[in-house]
């Protein structure tokens, strides 16, 4: 319970942190912090974390980074579940959190996005529904391959947290502007279940590609990697 408690918490702050960047400060007139400071968010949330929980219960904060983690060999099956519940209701409940704080706003309007992830005629530019699924793979294919690299024992030990934020801090940098980023089911899930509607709607492809690109990311580093 312990580890799926620190998941739990875990996954709250990195929607807490990466989503309500994007919802209360990106666009504030007087200091909005636009797509950098949104990345930047986001690798904060994951780098913070990972030194505070990642002695716990390896900090993983994201269903596709699980199943990428059991799939490259270093996660147990029996976890699995347990780990993605408490992650989705992590960040379910900081959803829930930024909803009412955002809500507190003249003018808030949730159908807007709330964060929320998309394609098409909700892409911030415009990108189609193949760009999109290519754009969420392949994100979270690297992510997974620095994620087992960093994490290896034979890397520098302490550093994997640096790496693995930065990393994420890049992924948004590049795949904002096509999906908004999520290349973490429970993330989508967390603020589409209060936008509605198209999120709703198009959270399957948030789910399917970050699940396929976590697993090609650890067949990769396996292959090139002597981890078998």
């Amino acid at each position: 319970m312990k580890k799926f408690s620190a998941e739990f918490l875990g996954t709250f702050w990195l929607v807490l942190g990466g989503c309500g960047s994007a919802v209360l400060a990106a666009a504030f007139p007087q200091v909005g912090i636009g797509l950098h400071g949104v990345s930047l968010a986001f690798g904060l949330t994951v780098l913070t974390m990972a030194f505070a929980i990642g002695h716990i219960s390896g900090c993983h904060l994201n269903p596709a980074v699980s199943i990428g983690l059991w799939l490259g060999g270093r996660f147990p099956a029996s976890s699995l579940l347990p780990y993605i519940v408490a992650q989705v209701f992590g960040a379910i409940a900081a959803g829930a959190v930024l909803y009412v704080i955002a809500s507190g706003a003249p003018g808030f309007d949730v159908t807007k996005g709330f964060a929320s992830n998309g394609f098409g005629l909700h892409s911030p530019g415009g990108y189609s529904m193949v760009a999109a699924l290519v754009t969420e793979v392949v994100m979270t294919m690297f992510f997974l391959i620095v994620i087992l690299g960093a994490t290896d024992k034979r890397a520098p030990a302490g550093f994997a947290p640096i790496a693995i934020g930065l990393a994420l801090t890049l992924i948004h940098l590049v795949s904002i502007p096509v999906t908004n980023t999520s290349v973490n089911p429970a993330r989508s899930t967390g603020v589409a279940i209060f936008a509605g509607g198209w999120a709703l709607e198009q959270l399957w492809l948030f789910w399917l590609a970050p699940i396929v690109g976590a697993a090609l990311g650890a067949l990769a580093y396996r292959f090139i990697s002597d981890e078998r």
